[in-house]
């Protein structure tokens, strides 16, 4: 299964809240583990069989919980939801956007802990059926030491040494991979999520644009119309109305005037949030770039880990063969020993003869 499959865990769920904790010392109250709402996954171990939530803040992990069977995932609002962590001594809780995103949690925990509770039942059943092997089969017999030659002997020993640390190295070299990649997904998840609420902003934002550049439009014909009108007035001097409208008239046209800035100063900061925008998509596009570039690193590493399977099975093959020639030159050196025996024996009675 090695070289086919990745040796690291595989996210099968994600889900945007606010985390809390509960405070260790009263127990009641909760303290956000995070200022916004972040990333929470499930995530799958193939190896051990193993599922894990897990959530980042910042740079630190804030959630790492192994699911068990005893595990219970409780909704205490309409938004909210908690499960007790006996190995780490907490309590985790988890605020949601909208009831809909708590309850798909929900039916995931559940279906998660039911997989973990099948997983532990088959892994138990497993170490029975080992441990009634194990009484039943019979104890082999102890190896004997015989001369032979020695230096073939260390050399084997030293490549059981040697294709033991390279194993142990590649593990490494997959693992810091995994880890990369993982964190990149990560970022991933957060870059989209801040996207989407870019562009639910730039919708609405050019909505009311519209909606204020009818207003403008509204207030300039307004505007143009009490123009006219004080032209009028100052034109006709005391044969119109009184110089109280005149202020009235020319009070509500500087009220209008600093309307129609306060608006242009509006669309300014409109057209600014733009550029975010496009920074935040120039953004996404390089996490995507790292994140195929980290596939395809992942990728080469899968290769040469195969590479590396393949000579440590021909070095396996080829200290197989050394072992045999070296059992076949010892037999061949105790027949020879026997001969000699013999041929001294004979020796000897010719002698005392």
């Amino acid at each position: 299964m090695f070289p086919h499959h990745r040796e690291r865990e595989q996210p099968i769920f994600s889900a945007r809240a606010h985390v809390f904790q509960i405070d260790p010392t009263t127990k009641r109250n909760w303290i956000p583990a995070s200022k916004h709402a972040v990333s929470v996954s499930f995530f799958y171990d193939a190896n051990r069989n193993v599922y894990r939530i897990i959530s980042v803040g910042g740079t630190k992990a804030i959630i790492n919980c192994t699911v068990t069977p005893s595990m219970t995932f409780t909704k205490t609002s309409q938004k909210f939801g908690q499960w007790a962590d006996s190995r780490a001594n907490t309590v985790y809780g988890l605020g949601f956007a909208t009831e809909q995103q708590l309850h798909q949690f929900s039916d995931k925990f559940k279906e998660v802990k039911d997989a973990a509770r099948l997983a532990r039942e088959k892994s138990q059943d497993k170490e029975l059926a080992n441990t009634a092997l194990t009484i039943a089969a019979p104890q082999s017999p102890p190896v004997m030491c015989v001369n032979g030659p020695e230096d073939k002997l260390f050399r084997s020993q030293s490549a059981d040494i040697t294709l033991s640390s390279e194993k142990e190295r590649i593990k490494k070299m997959l693992s810091e991979g995994s880890i990369c990649e993982m964190n990149l997904e990560a970022e991933l998840f957060t870059l989209q999520d801040s996207n989407s609420k870019l562009v639910a902003a730039l919708h609405e934002a050019n909505a009311n644009v519209e909606q204020w550049k009818k207003q403008l439009a509204a207030y300039q014909e307004e505007t143009e119309r009490l123009r006219e009108q004080v032209s009028e007035l100052e034109a006709h001097g005391g044969h119109g109305p009184s110089d109280m409208l005149k202020d009235e008239l020319t009070q509500s046209l500087e009220e209008l005037e600093a309307l129609l800035k306060a608006k242009d100063e509006e669309i300014h900061i409109l057209q600014s949030k733009k550029a975010d925008y496009h920074e935040m998509e120039h953004n996404r596009n390089e996490a995507m770039h790292r994140l195929r570039e980290m596939e395809m690193r992942n990728s080469d590493l899968e290769r040469r880990i195969q590479n590396t399977e393949q000579n440590l099975s021909n070095s396996l093959e080829d200290r197989d063969r050394m072992d045999t020639e070296i059992q076949r030159a010892i037999e061949i050196l105790d027949i020879k020993i026997f001969d000699l025996n013999d041929l001294r024996q004979s020796l000897v009675k010719l002698i005392d003869k």
